[in-house]
């Protein structure tokens, strides 16, 4: 019987506000070292929607709701080897999401432990994560 990698599915927003700023947040250092900033976002549940999955993360990671606009764009990515145990292939949703209300605040024990809103040229000075940065790029592209 050979390992199988597992699959995990994940939704994510990019919220800017009336400023331009984008909002991120910090992965825990327990999770990944070096203060690492990604999108607003994480795992489904079994049997959530993309959509609502999507709005849960952002409450539970800023304390903000959000309305979705759009899907910005569906991508993946392996991380690991082959198809061994280690190996996960990433599929991730994006979505183009504005801020409703909400205080911002950052998540406790979370998988994330700060969030803030950044100007794009500060979130480019950022140690950003891959995926938050593929969004900074499309953003730029016009695909905002």
């Amino acid at each position: 019987m050979s390992d199988v990698g597992r699959t995990r599915v994940a939704a994510y927003a990019v919220c800017f506000d009336a400023a331009g700023r984008i909002l991120l947040c910090r992965i825990a250092p327990s999770v990944i070292p070096g203060e690492v900033w990604t999108l607003p976002g994480g795992g489904l549940e079994f049997g959530e929607p993309p959509e609502a999955a999507v709005l849960r993360e952002l409450s539970e990671e800023t304390g903000q709701s959000g309305e979705i606009l759009s899907l910005l764009e569906v991508n993946d990515r392996l991380v690991g080897r082959g198809e061994g145990a280690g190996a996960l292939h990433a599929i991730r949703i994006v979505y183009r999401v504005r801020v409703s209300g909400g205080e911002l605040r950052d998540e406790a024990e979370g998988t994330t432990d700060a969030c803030a809103w950044f100007t794009p040229e500060e979130a480019a000075r950022l140690h950003l994560g891959e995926l938050a940065r593929r969004a900074l790029d499309l953003v730029a592209r016009g695909r905002r």
